[in-house]
């Protein structure tokens, strides 16, 4: 299992400036703000199951853009249905990391179903995402930058990573609004995206 901060770390230190990042409530909130925040970046701090739809619809919204998903085993399975909406929209700008802990770390370490026979990727697969990826050796990293930064999407990459607690660091806003408008600030400054 990796790391996942350092796993965080280095995806997006080679993004691209115009690419969209929106991590999942929890750890990866934690993970995306400690890597260095950025105007492109949208955190999900109390909306659990939602991050996977609304980096669809800005996939969607922005065709021109990356968009990246980084987001938790637990908070994916609890809005699993998006998966079948990504596959049947295919946007081929939208990556999707998957760091799975098997654990809901931020509530106390209970095992989520990936601890047993749920496999994410398969899922996404049988859902209409056909582009996935299980990344479990530190080997694999290059492969997992190219496919999230470069390949046509949509791309889907469940990460196994230790189920440990990193430092907290929190984004620049805790409020949905404050953090909305500055998405749609950077985004499209005279329109809505």
């Amino acid at each position: 299992m990796l790391n996942r901060r350092e796993v965080v770390a280095e995806l997006l230190a080679v993004r691209a400036p115009d690419t969209v990042v929106v991590s999942g409530l929890g750890s990866p909130t934690w993970d995306v703000a400690a890597a260095g925040e950025h105007d492109h970046n949208f955190h999900f701090i109390g909306a659990m199951g939602l991050a996977a739809s609304f980096a669809l619809g800005v996939a969607l919204a922005q065709p021109d853009r990356r968009v990246i998903l980084i987001t938790g085993d637990g908070e994916l399975l609890m809005g699993i249905g998006t998966l079948a909406t990504i596959g049947t929209e295919i946007p081929p700008n939208l990556a999707l990391v998957i760091l799975d802990n098997e654990a809901y770390l931020e509530t106390g370490g209970q095992p989520t179903a990936t601890a047993g026979a749920t496999d994410l990727a398969l899922l996404a697969r049988g859902a209409g995402i056909a582009d996935t990826q299980t990344v479990t050796r530190p080997e694999q990293m290059a492969d997992l930058m190219d496919q999230v930064h470069n390949t046509r999407g949509p791309y889907l990459a469940v990460v196994k990573i230790e189920p440990q607690r990193e430092p907290f660091a929190f984004p620049p806003s805790f409020d949905g609004v404050t953090a909305i408008n500055r998405l749609r600030s950077a985004l499209a400054p005279d329109q809505s995206i």
